[in-house]
């Protein structure tokens, strides 16, 4: 098992996506004196009484843009504000409890950048042009791009500068009081990369947590050769979301198997939204299944986040188009949760019970899974560590589901398994039974 920091064995994250949250990205462009970042202080009550513990920030740095196309690593992007205000921001949101991660954008840069602008001058292939990764033209050498995105210009991570560069920019946010990165787009960069930056930046801080964005490929082998403490459960995410609206949960339990084995080695980090897909309420086709994503966010191993919104149910679909993004970005109202007048209560209220229950059985980060029954429409496990037990099930049928061994009430359920006697779950229903040691 990865030896990642002993507090995040506890942590529980509320991710927003700050230039979309006070709406500062897209539209017209916001002052430095507006200090908009000072609006996230205004949530932070708000992410205490879900439950969370931890507020993962999307891009904070200089930008041209969306926040990806980063101009300056060292400066607050003016749209949000100043350092004032990230200081301030980080110091309320220790002042209660919640720690701070950081968005790291370290594979690519956005054309304006200071060393992207000398490498481009210098031209593919010339002295002063190492900052630049380049790839093979038509006409000889070119400046590679991310994903064919001619805006982000990817980093040469052989180059010794750029090493020194993030391990500069890491080290100088968690003095000011980050306590944790994600590293942005970490499955383009060579994994050897991160197993020279990072030791470099745990010298000075041990007890950072360092999570890489990673999509698909070979998890557990990522994280043994880059160093990194977690990646992004991305295989889950989809399984979640796919097996609920096919009514297959077969497909949800291949997912366990593959992701108990990544918890032998570490603890991935798991979700059903974020900053980058169509929103959970959006994907789940049958409403009456949409809390039966959130009890698996809630009851399997792995660091889990909220992405800000979600917990209202709030919908928004991702579009392959410029500003396709921006329907899962969207602006948040600047007084906190009180301006919000398109939240759905119930969903919140159903967050905070399972939130809760995580809470109370904090092992559950470590937990791994057990079928107890399994067919197309229902499903019972149970999640276990350190000698506890709760058994989960799930029904997306009209008939009702009775899991060998449930006994008394649940510790959480649907309205209507909460009713019955004898411990059948509801059609379309769920329940959690703690199943002792």
């Amino acid at each position: 098992m990865s030896a990642e920091p002993e507090w995040v064995h506890h942590a529980i994250w509320w991710q927003l996506y700050p230039l979309g949250f006070v709406g500062a990205h897209p539209g017209p462009g916001a002052s430095p004196d507006e200090h908009r970042l000072r609006r996230i202080v205004s949530w932070l009550d708000h992410a205490i009484e879900l439950g969370a513990s931890g507020i993962a920030l999307g891009p904070v740095f200089a930008s041209a843009g969306h926040g990806y196309d980063t101009v300056d690593h060292f400066r607050i992007d003016p749209r949000l504000g100043d350092d004032a205000d990230f200081d301030l921001l980080v110091a309320e949101a220790h002042g209660r409890g919640l720690w701070v991660q950081l968005d790291g954008v370290f594979n690519h840069v956005g054309r304006e950048h200071p060393d992207a602008r000398a490498a481009l001058a210098a031209g593919p292939g010339n002295p002063g042009a190492g900052f630049l990764a380049t790839e093979p033209g038509p006409d000889g050498p070119r400046f590679a791009t991310f994903e064919g995105h001619d805006a982000l210009l990817a980093l040469d991570h052989a180059d010794p500068g750029v090493e020194d560069l993030v391990v500069r920019v890491m080290t100088h946010w968690l003095d000011r009081g980050a306590d944790a990165w994600r590293l942005d787009a970490a499955y383009a960069v060579p994994p050897d990369f991160w197993a020279r930056v990072l030791p470099r930046v745990r010298d000075r801080h041990p007890d950072a947590w360092f999570v890489a964005e990673v999509i698909h490929g070979d998890y557990a082998a990522f994280v043994e050769r880059s160093g990194v403490d977690s990646v992004t459960q991305y295989e889950l995410w989809k399984a979640i979301w796919s097996s609920i609206n096919d009514r297959n949960f077969y497909e949800l339990e291949w997912a366990l198997r593959r992701h108990d084995d990544m918890m032998e080695s570490f603890v991935p980090a798991t979700f059903v939204g974020n900053h980058d897909v169509t929103r959970i309420a959006s994907r789940i086709e049958d409403p009456r299944h949409l809390a039966h994503a959130h009890v698996l966010l809630a009851t399997l191993g792995g660091t889990p986040t909220i992405y800000a919104g979600d917990e209202y149910g709030m919908h928004g679909v991702k579009e392959d188009r410029a500003g396709g993004d921006d329907a899962v970005r969207p602006e948040f109202p600047a007084d906190g949760p009180a301006g919000l007048v398109d939240g759905d209560p119930a969903v919140y209220r159903l967050h905070q019970r399972l939130i809760g229950l995580r809470r109370r059985h904090d092992w559950l980060h470590r937990a791994t899974t057990t079928t107890v029954e399994l067919s197309n429409e229902q499903f019972a496990f149970e999640a276990g560590a350190d000698g506890h037990r709760l058994l989960v099930a799930l029904n997306l049928g009209d008939d009702p589901l009775e899991p060998d061994g449930t006994a008394g009430s649940p510790l959480a359920a649907d309205d209507e398994t909460s009713g019955n006697a004898g411990g059948a779950v509801a059609p379309h229903g769920w329940a959690v039974w703690d199943r002792g040691a």
